[in-house]
């Protein structure tokens, strides 16, 4: 069993400036945070903004080879979390299964258009409850989404 999960954002937690990725459930109320890397970050941050580099990027270039050889990725799914590190996988057609993490899986799920969805066995060790008294703590996140650049995912020894 699993849900259905949307993309919050990224942001970069401070003082180890290391970047999470924060999903919902569609139709629920808990959060999953996964830590992710720098790269993966900015591909996500660029994705949901809308940016076009000049040139693809890994996740741009992925999704073109799935295409050119003829394959649909229909869904993908985090499926586990062992000490700390999430598990993910690409569902393509035919049920053809990929691991992958879970930061690649998201920044092609966003760029592809298909659905993110996080095991319940997942959910239910990482998924956190936000009280409606800390909505607002949603909207500030949102307000950062809005405000950041790709420069703030850069790490201090680039």
């Amino acid at each position: 069993m699993s849900s259905e999960m949307r993309v919050v954002g990224v942001r970069v937690e401070l003082p180890a400036n290391q970047p999470i990725l924060l999903l919902r459930e569609a139709h629920g109320e808990r959060y999953l945070p996964i830590w992710i890397g720098s790269v993966e970050a900015t591909a996500i941050a660029l994705e949901q903004q809308g940016v076009r580099p000049q040139r693809p990027l890994t996740h741009d270039l992925l999704k073109d080879v799935i295409g050119a050889l003829g394959r649909d990725l229909e869904q993908v799914r985090i499926t586990d979390l062992q000490e700390g590190t999430f598990f993910a996988e690409l569902v393509f057609d035919g049920d053809v299964r990929v691991s992958a993490r879970p930061s690649d899986s998201v920044a092609l799920a966003l760029r592809i258009g298909v659905p993110i969805h996080a095991d319940e066995s997942v959910l239910d060790e990482a998924g956190l409850v936000i009280p409606d008294e800390q909505e607002d703590e949603v909207e500030k996140f949102r307000e950062f989404l809005d405000s950041v650049s790709p420069e703030d995912f850069r790490g201090a020894d680039t």
